[in-house]
Parts: structure tokens; sequence; C-alpha cells
């Protein structure tokens, strides 16, 4: 009888295999599941600072992509970086009896529309590669 695999390796690169793809997801260290949290910025945002995505924060407004509540933009509250989840301010599921509940969001459904910048670090990242230019490929 074969034995799963319980500790996470660093060294694994991929699977097609659905079942090893959610242990590698439930086994990773809190530094490689927060790489996971990188949410698209709007084209403007990726215009101006040179960057496709960046990690998201609570503060940052966000517009949803799909699902449900597609084409809904709300600032974020809650971000659980255990279970990769993200919660938004306003999107919420109405239970039967009537309680309301927050509606847990997966990084891939959204896409950053305006960022938090109070955070030093985060602010001087952004800078540094808002100054390098994007190069430009030329057809031969």
């Amino acid at each position: 009888m074969k034995t799963e695999k319980k500790t996470f390796s660093p060294a694994w690169k991929h699977s097609t295999q659905p079942r090893k793809q959610r242990v590698y997801l439930y086994t990773a260290p809190l530094h490689h599941k927060q790489k996971l949290l990188h949410v698209h910025l709007a084209p403007a945002l990726r215009q101006k600072y040179g960057k496709r995505n960046l990690q998201v924060r609570k503060g940052d407004k966000v517009r949803v992509l799909r699902g449900q509540f597609a084409k809904r933009e709300a600032t974020v509250e809650r971000v659980d970086l255990l279970h990769g989840k993200i919660f938004a301010e306003g999107i919420t599921i109405v239970k039967k009896d009537g309680t309301k509940i927050p509606c847990p969001l997966r990084a891939p459904q959204l896409m950053l529309v305006s960022l938090v910048l109070e955070d030093q670090r985060r602010k001087k990242k952004l800078e540094s590669k808002e100054q390098k230019t994007p190069k430009k490929k030329t057809k031969p």
C-alpha cells in the first residue's frame, strides 16, 4: 500500500494529477503560498509601474473578474494567506437563514484597480520598477 507524501518539497516541479497539485498547495509553506496571492494589475497601473502583478493587501481596491460577483469593485478587508482566499467589502453570500457571510475569492478572479501605498517598502519597490523602462521588442 502506497502512503501519501505529507511534507513539502521545493524540488517538486509539476504534475498533471490534481491530487498531487492539491497536496503541493496544502503542504506549501507560507512564503510559497504568498506568491500565489499575487493579483493582476489594471492596464493603467501596469503601464505606470511596469509590473504585471502585485501582492494583494488589506485596503487595496479590486475588481472581480469571474463568478457571480463579476464586474463589481470592492475594497479588500482581509487576506487569508493560509487558505489562499481574499475577502472584500460588500461581497457576501446570503445563507438560507438570512445571515450574510463574506464570500471568499481567489487571486485569479481579481484585478487590482487602486493600491494602498502607506507601506514604505511596497512604495519603494514599485518606484524602483517604475524607473526602469520596459524593453520594446523590435521586428527584424
